[in-house]
């Protein structure tokens, strides 16, 4: 490959278009179980979209903190700008949906509330810029794990088909930004052990989170006369669900161990062609 070739793939893989989406969640009439048709595949990943709108907030202000960082790199500081035009659109689409599970009867706002006071009051007040910073760019590496899985797995086959347009463009997206914040923590502090300490940080907050919202949607499912146990032993019994929580264990072990390596980045994992295929099919690659 040419110079000119090459630094016209790195020009494409790293643009970072803000995409206004407008997902039409009433109109589309989304079921409460709109996953496998079954509460409890559903509620585990409502869970993680109760977490997205605030989660991407934390992620914006972590990274702006070092906008000076920044400032003497014209292609990061463009990079982190789409990072947060991209990441502010998808917390907006995530609380419209949040916002129809309130009509659909789940009350939202003790566990919001919860988890609000824990992100901002908690961890924000009382750990340093750095960490916070560090902890986002390990978040940014789990996602971008979940959203090469998203788009190259069947497992969104089985959802209704707004919210598999919602996932995979959120998916997309991710991709596309995965590297931001970690290139802003190279520049603001390389070292290992920060980055080890950030991925701790961020495993032991997105696993209790992620727990905590799916105990509290399915214990309001269970108080609306939903037989959970009939749905749990449907859910054990389906194959494709049965191989997605195998193959995930396997999934975070090896996100895990690839971040910790010390040589890593996020762009040793060339899947940016993956999201420009999905973003190209929809028509939405530019913009």
């Amino acid at each position: 490959m040419s110079a000119t070739a090459s630094a016209e793939s790195t020009k494409s893989k790293r643009s970072i278009p803000v995409r206004a989406m407008g997902f039409a969640f009433r109109e589309a009439a989304v079921p409460r179980w709109w996953f496998f048709e079954n509460p409890i595949p559903t509620h585990i990943s409502n869970a993680l979209n109760l977490l997205f709108p605030d989660g991407e907030r934390f992620f914006i202000r972590s990274v702006k903190h070092y906008m000076h960082v920044v400032e003497n790199d014209p292609e990061l500081l463009a990079r982190v700008r789409g990072f947060f035009g991209q990441e502010g659109r998808h917390g907006h689409e995530h609380e419209r949906y949040n916002k129809l599970l309130q009509e659909q009867g789940y009350d939202l706002e003790p566990f919001l509330a919860f988890y609000r006071h824990w992100a901002f009051e908690v961890l924000e007040k009382n750990t340093p810029p750095v960490l916070r910073l560090s902890a986002t760019a390990a978040l940014e590496h789990y996602t971008a794990t979940m959203a090469e899985n998203a788009l190259k797995s069947d497992m969104l086959d089985h959802a209704h088909p707004l919210m598999r347009d919602l996932l995979r463009w959120h998916a997309a997206e991710e991709i596309e930004h995965k590297s931001v914040a970690y290139d802003v923590l190279q520049k603001v502090d390389p070292r290992w052990g920060v980055r080890a300490a950030g991925i701790a940080l961020a495993s032991a907050s997105i696993v209790a989170f992620w727990i905590l919202g799916a105990r509290e949607l399915l214990r309001q499912e269970a108080a609306m006369g939903t037989d959970l146990a009939a749905h749990r032993r449907a859910a054990e019994a389906d194959p494709v669900l049965e191989r997605e929580r195998k193959h995930r264990t396997v999934m975070f072990r090896g996100a895990i161990a690839d971040y910790l390596r010390r040589d890593f980045h996020p762009d040793q994992k060339d899947d940016y062609a993956l999201a420009r295929a999905y973003l190209e099919r929809i028509g939405r690659l530019d913009g």
